[in-house]
């Protein structure tokens, strides 16, 4: 497969096929997978393979309060959890959540959590992060710099080898929960759980904003960055 088409195909899949996928696959993705940039190359991520039922089960229940809560802020509007926001409707949203998530496009995904072909949780180890904006008086992102282009060579690797998965960090908001359920140490922060399986639908080519839409030259009001006039032939 070309990486221009790996690229405009890797969708978020959230629907497998009952066929297993073997640990030699597994190791595999994981092996494309580790050459990923990382600040330093400190390469500091954990990945646990879940494949315990009983506790694939709690991560599953642990799942679907955070899937309402979810669903809550987004029906009042929100964009969940955004760092800038209406906390007032943000609260009064979360507080309208119960446990259990209401039907949904998505809820096939959460309720079955527990059954996807492989279960994989990516600890992030904090001593390792450059969070270079770590004391900035906002919301901080870079450390994630060293980490999600792990978890995006996880899913371009599986997309090679016909496989598809989706990354979610709705278990984030049960993070000291999944971090004791999984004996992680203390300096160890929750950063994506993947689940990974063959695609009930094999995908196609993904829509997107187009460049112009999202670029500008020289200022963040400058003008948008557009391809060169093919030249003109000759009359």
């Amino acid at each position: 497969m070309r990486l221009d088409e790996a690229l405009r195909t890797t969708a978020a899949i959230r629907d497998f096929t009952d066929e297993p996928v073997g640990d030699d696959m597994v190791h595999q993705i994981l092996d494309d997978a580790r050459f990923a940039p990382s600040g330093g190359n400190r390469q500091g991520w954990h990945v646990v393979v879940v494949k315990d039922p009983a506790t694939r089960r709690v991560l599953r229940d642990l799942y679907r309060p955070a899937w309402a809560r979810y669903l809550a802020q987004t029906g009042a509007g929100l964009v969940p959890w955004a760092p800038v926001t209406d906390r007032d409707a943000e609260r009064e949203a979360l507080a309208s959540a119960g446990d259990t998530p209401p039907p949904n496009g998505r809820s096939g995904f959460t309720e079955h959590l527990d059954e996807v072909p492989v279960l994989l949780v990516i600890l992030a180890d904090l001593r390792a992060l450059a969070a270079v904006d770590r004391d900035h008086d906002r919301y901080t992102f870079a450390g994630g710099a060293s980490v999600y282009p792990f978890v995006w060579n996880l899913l371009l690797a599986a997309r090679g080898y016909g496989l598809g998965g989706v990354l979610t960090t709705m278990l984030v908001d049960r993070e000291p929960e999944v971090l004791r359920l999984l004996d992680a140490p203390e300096e160890y922060a929750l950063a994506a759980v993947v689940a990974l399986g063959h695609p009930v639908r094999r995908p196609r080519r993904l829509r997107r904003a187009a460049v112009e839409e999202f670029t500008t030259v020289d200022r963040f009001t400058g003008p948008p960055l557009t391809p060169p006039s093919p030249p003109s032939l000759p009359a």
